[in-house]
């Protein structure tokens, strides 16, 4: 571990917001399994987004959700990704992290809107 708590690529290649979330997801996964993780994940980037230091924060709060099983919140989190023009949201369709989204109807708007037909 480094001198600044932090550990892993992310502290070596100076990335501090990918530090911090890292962090997250190793504490959560300790105390909690995936699950934990997934939550310490979410609140990490949630205040990153919230403070405006990681603008591409939506989409992977959505993937987080998604992968726990949280459809409501995985789509409240996708749109403003769609909204803020993320492009990681043009891997929607083939994105298996968010496979649990497609049986939902708002699954096929949110893939029209981002222009897939």
């Amino acid at each position: 571990m480094s001198p600044t708590g932090h550990s892993g690529v992310s502290d070596l290649a100076g990335d501090r917001i990918n530090a911090e979330y890292a962090d997250a997801l190793d504490s959560g996964f300790r105390s909690g399994g995936w699950p934990g993780a997934a939550h310490k994940g979410i609140e990490v980037l949630s205040a990153q987004h919230k403070a405006k230091t990681n603008y591409l924060a939506s989409h992977p709060i959505a993937e987080l959700y998604a992968d726990i099983g949280d459809k409501d919140h995985a789509f409240e989190w996708l749109n403003p990704a769609y909204q803020d023009r993320c492009i990681l949201v043009m891997g929607l369709r083939t994105d298996a992290r968010f496979d649990s989204l497609r049986s939902d109807p708002r699954y096929p708007e949110l893939v029209r809107k981002v222009g897939f037909p």
